[in-house]
């Protein structure tokens, strides 16, 4: 049996919930509330750093934490979550990418929102996003689903609610992301996390009224 410790706005816990519904593997989904004392004790005593997503493998008798290890892992052990991680550097090199220099920016910017302080970082955050995004927009197209769109799905999806991927600037971004966008697995992903949407700091929302933008 798999458990995933997680929480449903946390962009790398969607990293991991694309892997596990791509592969459609099932899974118990255990929420965490880290401002919770009991929950994250909870959280704690699977994974002393209390940080997710933390995966329980009971079956194999492993705890798996990283999103990235994660999903190698699922890779490693089960045969249909295998074509994620294919023997191929580009997709662990973009992996990387998008974690480094989509995430670690758009995080720094959500801080800002939640603690403002520093408007320098902030400027600095936004012009990385605006520089990944016109890498982005030069990488060649790859037909398959791995382990590198896991990382650029939520990446980008948060990324673009705070400097907005511009279709008439970065083209091949924005086309790549409203594909991530309507892949099944996404949209399961963005209603899951709709209930808690409101906690996003700056969230945009779609025409559709209760809908994740």
């Amino acid at each position: 049996m798999l458990e995933l410790y997680m929480h449903p706005l946390a962009s790398y816990c969607w990293k991991v919930l694309l892997a596990l519904y791509e592969a459609d593997l099932p899974f118990t989904p255990h929420v965490i509330d880290l401002a919770d004392p009991v929950q994250r004790a909870e959280l704690t005593a699977v994974w002393p750093l209390a940080k997710f997503p933390v995966l329980r493998d009971h079956g194999r008798g492993e705890v798996v934490p990283e999103s990235s290890i994660i999903i190698e892992y699922l890779a490693r052990h089960y045969p249909s979550a295998a074509h994620l991680v294919p023997d191929d550097l580009d997709v662990r090199a973009r992996d990387r990418f998008f974690d480094l220099y989509v995430q670690e920016p758009m995080g720094r910017i959500v801080f800002d929102l939640l603690k403002p302080g520093d408007p320098a970082a902030v400027a600095s955050a936004k012009q990385m996003l605006v520089t990944a995004y016109g890498i982005v927009d030069r990488l060649p197209e790859r037909a398959d689903f791995t382990l590198a769109d896991c990382a650029a799905a939520p990446s980008l999806f948060y990324a673009d609610q705070l400097v907005p991927v511009v279709p008439s600037e970065q083209p091949r971004t924005r086309a790549y992301l409203d594909r991530l966008l309507a892949r099944p697995s996404m949209i399961r992903v963005r209603r899951e996390a709709e209930p808690y949407w409101h906690m996003f700091p700056g969230a945009k929302r779609s025409s559709s009224a209760g809908t994740v933008a």
